[in-house]
């Protein structure tokens, strides 16, 4: 799998990324890979590459150039204390606006690259992350047509610059998997984003889609708005979920089983599955 280093300028330095592009000739669609909080590293690296070996060109971008370059020091070498003082330095630089310039200027990197088809690209993000995938979405609505967010915090809050109250500007089709017993993310913060999908699928007259469950993740709602994703990206997502649930202890590897949802409505635990409407 072609792995290439490359540095994004960006108004405040350069971001140090990487780009992994299919075997062979040709352009493919592209996805925009948003790290967890530690940010590029080996494991990191290997999901990229198995997710571009389904046939995508992925850009992963060092989120935290701010702060630092790759590698980033293990936050699992510090006490807890170190982890909350290097987990504040991370991501307080990371304002929504700077997030969604930030997210802009990927993009386009992304879709200058010679391995990837132009037009639209999809976002996905993780835990830190998540949000950011709402904010690309919102900065760059003619380019995003797909987002995903896997066990995100933080995306609805009471503050006034909560990822939430992005969803009016985002066209793109949405995917959220909850991880269980989240603290970033309680109940109570679920079900206020739910509100918010099924408030956001009636204003844009939005038709309700199949949606998966992820093992050790629980779904929430999606909705589509009028840019409406490409068949390029019909199997992004179950990618994304095949790519997760190979990190996932093998007990909790099961056989993916198929369920239907409406929007707003929360389905018992299930297995891994991904099914887009075409």
């Amino acid at each position: 799998m072609p792995e290439r280093e490359l540095e994004i300028p960006m108004r405040q330095g350069s971001s140090d990324s990487v780009l992994y592009c299919p075997e062979g000739e040709g352009k493919w669609p592209g996805v925009l890979y948003l790290t967890d909080i530690g940010g590029i590293r080996a494991a990191n690296r290997e999901s990229a590459a198995r997710l571009s070996k389904e046939g995508y060109a992925v850009l992963m971008p060092n989120i935290f150039y701010r702060t630092g370059r790759t590698p980033l020091p293990a936050l699992r070498t510090l006490d807890e204390e170190g982890r909350k003082k290097r987990m504040a330095e991370l991501s307080t630089p990371l304002t929504p606006e700077l997030i969604e310039r930030d997210a802009s200027t990927y993009i386009d990197s992304l879709l200058a690259q010679n391995c990837t088809r132009p037009g639209i690209v999809g976002v996905v993000g993780y835990c830190f992350s998540g949000k950011m995938a709402m904010f690309a979405a919102a900065a760059r609505p003619d380019k995003v047509a797909a987002a995903a967010s896997f066990h995100g915090g933080g995306l609805c809050t009471d503050a006034p610059t909560s990822p939430h109250m992005v969803l009016q500007r985002i066209k793109a089709r949405l995917y959220f998997g909850h991880a269980t017993n989240d603290r970033s993310m309680p109940e109570q913060a679920i079900a206020k984003l739910d509100e918010a999908l099924e408030r956001g699928a009636k204003n844009t007259k939005a038709k309700p889609t199949r949606t998966p469950t992820t093992a050790g993740l629980r779904p929430t709602a999606r909705f589509t708005t009028s840019h409406k994703p490409s068949a390029l990206f019909k199997n992004l997502w179950s990618c994304c979920v095949r790519r997760y649930m190979s990190r996932l202890p093998r007990k909790q590897q099961r056989e993916p089983e198929r369920r239907t949802r409406r929007v707003g409505f929360s389905p018992g635990p299930a297995t891994p599955w991904l099914l887009l409407a075409s």
